[in-house]
């Protein structure tokens, strides 16, 4: 599957440094999987449930520096019950639920909700938290308020939201999230991420933020 921009984002801005077992939920390819266990000494478990994503994320993250800290699962969120639980969950969630379906069945799978609604995603999320886990998303900007008031519902508090603009003057295209099971958790801190600038380059924070993962920095 595609590398996209999205997974590239959310691996280098969650907050992962204290955590000890972490969970990415959807893995695809493996790409958010790899990047979690680069940025720490965690051990990251890989959730997919299509069959052909998880045997390619199996061979990249066998085939990298990390391969004895990572572990990848084909299987449904809905079935996966672990005999551990976890204090760190990543998701680059499906979406463009509200558009039409593209024709091939596994594309749709990858990036819309018919498989995985936000509610079984976040429902299933808490089941599989330790106390004071952090849960990290990328989502549409647009569904930000509905995916908060989920989270709301299942006793989950946002603690981080950075608005991502793809250029000067743009309205946010999408949303990274932090959510906590933590219930003293204090307000949310939330700032904004510019992709690039007016020239079209890439700006000095996403680059500063994604340095250590682009072969090529000045792209």
């Amino acid at each position: 599957m595609k590398v996209g921009t999205d997974g590239v984002l959310l691996g280098a801005w969650a907050d992962i440094k204290r955590a000890t077992q972490i969970l990415d939920i959807g893995c695809g390819s493996g790409l958010i999987t790899l990047m979690a266990a680069q940025r720490s000494k965690a051990h990251v478990t890989g959730l997919e449930i299509d069959a052909i994503a998880a045997e390619q994320a199996q061979e990249n993250c066998q085939a990298s520096p990390f391969a004895k800290r990572t572990t990848i699962i084909h299987e449904d969120l809905k079935t996966f019950y672990p005999n551990k639980k976890f204090d760190c969950i990543l998701s680059n969630p499906p979406f463009f639920a509200e558009t039409l379906l593209p024709p091939d069945k596994r594309r749709a799978t990858a990036r819309h909700t018919q498989e995985l609604t936000y509610s079984t995603l976040i429902e299933n999320a808490r089941r599989l938290m330790l106390p004071n886990t952090m849960f990290h998303v990328i989502l549409p900007y647009t569904i930000l308020n509905h995916f908060i008031s989920l989270c709301s519902i299942n006793g989950l508090s946002l603690l981080r939201q950075t608005n991502v603009i793809t250029s000067p003057r743009k309205t946010p295209k999408r949303v990274l999230l932090t959510f906590t099971n933590n219930i003293s958790a204090t307000h949310p801190t939330q700032d904004t991420l510019l992709l690039s600038d007016k020239n079209g380059n890439r700006s000095y924070d996403y680059t500063q933020l994604t340095k250590d993962f682009y072969l090529d920095r000045n792209v």
